[in-house]
């Protein structure tokens, strides 16, 4: 089973609750595990080299990494980085008319502007299909 890390800031994740879920639905569809790294893991103030190594670990065991960036995100840039100097493959999401990440796209295979959930999964259906074809 391939399986995508989903990098999304902790402190805005609750805004992206639509887009998230339409994605692991589309993903559950497509027989792909989609880890939400926010959603599966808590850690403490004091644990940022445990969350970090975590989180690296979860990359490197990770086909591709899809990064949503509406708002910036040090820790997203922090994992984006990561998984490019692992040559994962990476998707730099974004809503239309947020600000655009010249760090994010430099390291990016895709880019995808999206409008709202519904045109979201629509495109990330065809990048799916583009994947699984490889």
């Amino acid at each position: 089973m391939k399986k995508a890390y989903f990098a999304i800031s902790y402190s805005n994740r609750k805004l992206f609750d639509n887009e998230v879920n339409g994605l692991l639905n589309l993903f559950k569809k497509y027989n792909i595990e989609l880890l939400v790294f926010v959603d599966n893991y808590t850690f403490k103030k004091d644990q940022e080299k445990e969350m970090m190594k975590t989180a690296f670990e979860e990359i490197d065991s990770s086909d591709f990494l899809i990064a949503e960036l509406t708002t910036k995100s040090i820790g997203v840039g922090i994992e984006i980085g990561y998984a490019f100097a692992k040559n994962k493959p990476i998707f730099y999401l974004r809503k239309k008319g947020s600000e655009y990440s010249t760090t994010a796209s430099g390291c990016s295979n895709t880019i995808i502007t999206y409008e709202n959930e519904m045109n979201l999964v629509e495109i990330m259906e065809k990048q799916l299909k583009i994947i699984l074809k490889n």
